[in-house]
């Protein structure tokens, strides 16, 4: 492979498709890779065109730059597929955040567990479905790199419900926790050793040295020095479990029933509740600074951003062996974990592809957090391949943060009020209401 194909799906994500080039072009070798993007909002995937073409002529790489309204179209021949779409954008999100909310459901982020995460994972499924349909019959040894969350939820469904085995999910937490970590207890990043697994925004670092040195004590230094580090979800976390998770406190608070269901926990711990529709709304604006400043023929400053999924095309396009953090499905990887479920750990990546490394068994104590997890997704899951919409309940009623907040019935409720919200982007069999 010495041209390869690289399709941007959802490429209208144009703050997140502007790094992905950034970094894709920073490797020599692929400057001239052929770069199919596609969207369906005709705007947005005008703006990322501009985009990509601004950003070429800046690293002084020669790629094709392709746009494609036409899924299909963009997916022809492709060997790398990169997805990154948010089915139902900003107003999607609304919901996802107003109606539990109205039920007295906090949540900061929404994208992963909870009734958020339940919801988007839905209205996702049918989308991964037809692009799987498409890929297996138009590019069938393309990989797929996924970055849509609920990360762990989609890969477990497209394992199930498409023919795809080339599948990989991406997420940046392992790197950015252990890059942070570094910075905390001042350990240069490039010389750490580090090992982390477990399930997507809820890994674990197991082993963090430096020439020898468990970098853990410092942590534990600093801990018992700084009050105010104690006021984070992941540092209580860390200090009750004995490991420390991969993902920030705003999101670790959700996936558990200790923290958002109490009002003492949200101010001790300065949570904030709603954040995520913040987080949406400042990516709103810097799409549109975007596409203002590239309608003027301003410059755009453009910074790589690390993430996977280039070192990923990389290694494969050129054999250079690397290794990188990836969600997959668990087949023996983490024995104590469903082997169904999806799970992150390392994967080498070279030529030959993405190859996951096994972890053997977790701590009991974080075993029994991921399994719970797993088995919330795989109600989800199930409620879309099964077509069976009690299953949707069933998945609120044993998620951790949800089954804290709320009565049994009021779940059921909740449900009905969300399906009823989102019907038109959920598959037929699971818009009936089924009442409390």
């Amino acid at each position: 492979m010495t041209v390869p194909r690289i399709v941007l799906v959802g490429a209208g994500s144009v703050v997140f498709t502007q790094g992905l080039l950034a970094d894709l072009f920073a490797f020599p070798e692929l400057r001239t890779a052929h770069i199919a993007l596609h969207d369906i909002d005709p705007e947005r995937l005008a703006t990322a065109e501009a985009a990509a073409r601004h950003i070429a002529v800046r690293r002084g790489a020669a790629p094709t730059i392709t746009a494609h309204a036409d899924r299909r179209a963009a997916l022809a021949d492709a060997d790398f597929v990169v997805n990154c779409v948010q089915i139902g954008m900003v107003e999607a999100t609304r919901t996802d955040f107003e109606v539990p909310a109205r039920y007295g459901v906090a949540q900061t982020i929404g994208d992963t567990l909870g009734i958020g995460g339940i919801f988007r994972a839905l209205r996702t499924f049918p989308f991964l479905k037809a692009l799987g349909d498409d890929m297996a019959e138009v590019c069938p040894d393309a990989w797929l790199l996924n970055y849509t969350n609920p990360m762990a939820m989609n890969v477990e469904y497209l394992s199930r419900a498409t023919g795809l085995r080339r599948v990989v999910g991406l997420c940046h937490s392992v790197h950015w926790t252990v890059h942070d970590l570094c910075e905390l207890v001042n350990a240069p990043f490039e010389e750490v050793t580090y090992l982390a697994a477990g399930v997507n925004h809820q890994a674990w670092v197991l082993r963090f040295e430096h020439d020898g040195e468990n970098l853990f004590e410092r942590l534990d230094a600093l801990i018992a020095e700084d009050p105010e580090l104690r006021r984070r979800v992941r540092i209580d976390m860390y200090r009750r479990l004995g490991f420390y998770p991969t993902e920030t406190s705003e999101h670790s608070s959700e996936y558990l029933p200790w923290y958002l269901h109490h009002p003492g926990e949200i101010e001790r711990l300065r949570l904030p509740v709603g954040a995520y529709l913040d987080i949406v709304a400042a990516n709103m604006a810097a799409y549109e600074r975007t596409r203002d400043a590239l309608a003027k023929g301003a410059e755009l400053e453009v910074e790589g951003s690390m993430e996977y999924a280039p070192q990923i095309i990389h290694s494969i396009t050129t054999g250079t062996p690397r290794t990188v953090y990836g969600n997959v499905p668990n087949r023996g990887l983490i024995e104590n974990l469903p082997c169904r479920g999806t799970v992150e750990v390392p994967c080498l990546v070279d030529g030959s592809g993405v190859r996951p490394t096994r972890v053997g068994a977790l701590p009991p104590q974080l075993a029994a957090l991921n399994r719970a997890y797993l088995g919330m997704n795989e109600l989800v899951v199930r409620a879309a391949v099964e077509n069976e919409p009690r299953h949707i309940r069933h998945a609120a009623m044993v998620d951790p943060a949800t089954s804290s907040a709320l009565r049994v019935e009021q779940i059921w409720q909740l449900c009905d009020d969300m399906v009823l919200a989102h019907a038109d982007r959920l598959q037929p069999g699971l818009r009936a209401t089924l009442g409390s």
